[in-house]
């Protein structure tokens, strides 16, 4: 008989996240509510945003309650439904959970995709998905990007970075990504055709200042920025006047019990720089388009991204922490069913 496995949320975490955190439960498969339908989870899109929803602290979303699945994007199959739009068989992509099966309520956020056109169904949680139109509408909406601007890009090696580098290039930027390794950082400059990479392991504020001065000589123009601490105060030293910073994340603070904030934030008055905090949800209306012009650079082979495809949810919490601990490599998805 089919069950729902889904992994809870039963404690919020303190700092790093734990295992006694989580618990895998199963229970029986939901039946769809009047005029909404369920859907089998295939893949799940693993983020960063996750860990903030963990916190019982104020967010642009609420935090994830206690007991119940750790809220997840995800691609799937209509199961059953009790809404005539949504057949089963058919695909999907929305907000649901990490789970077998999800219960979507009526006017939930969930989408209809075409998988064929993608290749896989994956695509729609990496290029095609919040991953790919957060890097498109961060970079091309929230930065302004104009041909010879310098373009800095924290984590770039992630699924959002990478992408956001190769946009950059395509609208005529000159290209440098941060990313942790030797080994990341040449796959930025050989796979991705960012211009410089600098690797950030091992090195204080000091020496990471100097490394992108010597990259960037004339200041950044543009730094898309996932990382925060350290990374960013080394950037911060290196803006161009009236630089524009988008404030898309900040990775390396999540896990850490005290929130120290970026203390080179005085160089945004000295370079009359704008700071702009993103959330790719403003932009749900405009995804088609988003998503319509990152297919046709794809299929011109002037855009990838990496897919790190992790499978069971029973292995969700260890696929989950790949994210902090950098071993991921690109957009990291869960394999569920």
């Amino acid at each position: 008989m089919l069950e729902n496995r889904r992994f809870l949320l039963v404690r919020r975490p303190q700092g790093v996240p734990s295992p006694d955190d989580f618990s895998l439960v199963r229970e029986a498969v939901p039946e769809p509510a009047p005029g909404g339908f369920v859907v089998r989870n295939h893949f799940a899109s693993l983020d960063p945003a996750q860990r903030g929803w963990m916190d019982d602290t104020p967010s642009y979303m609420p935090p994830i309650a206690l007991g119940t699945p750790v809220r997840a994007t995800t691609v799937g199959v209509v199961h059953s439904s009790a809404d005539p739009a949504f057949v089963p068989g058919d695909w999907v992509v929305g907000l649901n959970a990490l789970e077998d099966f999800s219960q979507v309520a009526p006017g939930g956020f969930t989408n209809k995709v075409d998988v064929d056109r993608a290749g896989s169904p994956a695509a729609f949680l990496s290029i095609m998905g919040a991953v790919g139109m957060t890097a498109y509408f961060g970079l091309t909406e929230a930065g302004q990007p104009k041909p010879g601007d310098t373009l800095l890009v924290s984590g770039a090696a992630g699924a959002v970075g990478s992408a956001v580098g190769q946009i950059g290039k395509i609208m005529g930027c000159r290209v440098i990504g941060i990313a942790g390794g030797q080994a990341k950082c040449r796959r930025l400059v050989e796979v991705f055709n960012f211009d410089a990479a600098i690797d950030y392991k091992g090195k204080n504020l000091e020496q990471l200042s100097a490394e992108i001065a010597a990259s960037a000589p004339n200041g950044v123009d543009v730094l898309f920025e996932n990382v925060g601490g350290t990374v960013l105060d080394a950037e911060l030293m290196n803006l161009a006047k009236y630089a524009r910073i988008i404030l898309c994340g900040l990775i390396s603070e999540y896990n850490s019990p005290e929130k120290l904030g970026a203390r080179n934030l005085w160089q945004v008055l000295v370079k009359r720089a704008t700071m702009r905090g993103f959330l790719v949800s403003d932009y749900i209306s405009r995804f088609a388009e988003g998503g319509a012009q990152m297919a046709e650079w794809a299929a011109q082979g002037r855009l990838h991204m990496d897919i790190d495809v992790q499978e069971g949810l029973e292995n969700a919490y260890a696929a989950f922490m790949r994210l902090f601990s950098g071993a991921n490599n690109g957009k990291l998805v869960l394999k569920i069913a």
